[in-house]
């Protein structure tokens, strides 16, 4: 399974985990130390890292800052991703998006197919957007997607709840990393 799966990190960038970040919640910090604890696990597996950073174009327009307090602006470092989150700049990929789903506008699915990926688990930020459209996408592009329910976050329990139970009934599978870590033991993921 490791050679056909691939870890999605999204958008855990400064402005969302940070307290001084420009969209910072509380939520996004919390699940930072479980981001990582399954990112190394995750590694050890082989398992393609791919890294999404929510990334906006300095000085440029953008529909989505015309409704919402501007974030995660190049080269503001608030756009970067949380340093407490290992990068391998050998192995790792890094794909800027500007919009909530990270096949949107990238290369994220080619990416993927290059590397025979089938499935697709998804640790990150913000459960009810970022979290949806891309396990939505993941979904309508054929690639079975699983959700770590304990590295997934919002600004709202009920909200971040609502999303995953809807996501487990139509769109993928949501388990905690150590269901996650239990079934690639075993063999059955």
């Amino acid at each position: 399974m490791s050679n056909t799966t691939a870890l999605l990190v999204v958008d855990m960038v400064v402005d969302f985990t940070q307290p001084h970040g420009l969209a910072y919640y509380p939520q996004n910090r919390e699940i930072l130390p479980r981001i990582a604890r399954a990112l190394e696990f995750c590694r050890q597996q082989g398992m393609l890292i791919v890294f999404l950073q929510h990334c906006y174009r300095k000085d440029k327009f953008d529909r989505n800052l015309v409704a919402m307090r501007p974030n995660c602006i190049e080269g503001s470092g608030g756009e970067e991703i949380d340093p407490s989150l290992r990068i391998d700049p050998v192995k790792d990929y890094v794909i800027k998006k500007r919009r909530y789903s990270a096949f949107f506008g990238t290369d994220l699915d080619l990416v993927l197919r290059e590397h025979g990926i089938k499935n697709v688990v998804v640790v990150g930020t913000k459960t009810n957007c970022c979290i949806r459209a891309t396990v939505t996408d993941a979904y309508n592009l054929d690639y079975n997607a699983i959700v770590l329910s304990d590295c997934v976050a919002t600004n709202s329990e009920t909200v971040n709840e609502v999303h995953l139970e809807d996501i487990r009934k139509y769109l993928g599978t949501v388990l905690t990393t150590n269901e996650l870590m239990a079934r690639v033991r075993e063999g059955a993921l």
